[in-house]
């Protein structure tokens, strides 16, 4: 049982660096000489780096903040586990936990679809999606997996 918790816990904290690196990284999109994220685009010159604010436009804004909510949502499902595990009656199951982290990939994956839909009307051709925009397509089925898993445990002495 011990192994078991200590899988599930791995598992979701997995899941959680992936959301942390998405987010915070530069480089949901990247092309020879620029790459740009969630909140600035940079761009490589003759005499060095150049970097603006991301673009305010109302669907970017809707990326961040589903971005952010599932790292939060994600936290709190960490930190419930943890209360959970000593406050839960013997055989309850964790829905409280579950709950939070299935909503964290929901989040994450909503986020992921507006950047891909929305995407292609402001980027060049020349430039393809980074490795902070992959990271967040696989945390979405790794928060999805560990939430769907919360749900299924049952709490045993």
């Amino acid at each position: 049982m011990l192994l078991l918790l200590l899988g599930i816990v791995l598992l979701h904290i997995a899941g959680l660096v992936l959301l942390f690196v998405s987010t915070i990284v530069s480089v949901w999109i990247s092309g020879e000489t620029s790459t740009s994220d969630l909140w600035q685009n940079c761009s490589t010159i003759s005499v060095g780096s150049h970097c603006d604010p991301g673009s305010a436009g109302e669907w970017i804004q809707a990326v961040q903040a589903l971005m952010i909510l599932s790292i939060i949502f994600s936290c709190l499902s960490l930190l419930l586990f943890f209360c959970q595990l000593f406050t839960l009656q013997k055989g309850g199951r964790f829905f409280l936990t579950g709950t939070f982290q299935i909503l964290a990939s929901l989040f994450v994956m909503s986020g992921a679809i507006i950047y891909t839909l929305m995407s292609p009307q402001w980027v060049p051709d020349t430039e393809a999606f980074g490795y902070s925009y992959i990271l967040a397509w696989v945390a979405f089925p790794l928060a999805l997996i560990s939430g769907l898993i919360y749900v299924i445990l049952r709490k045993r002495e």
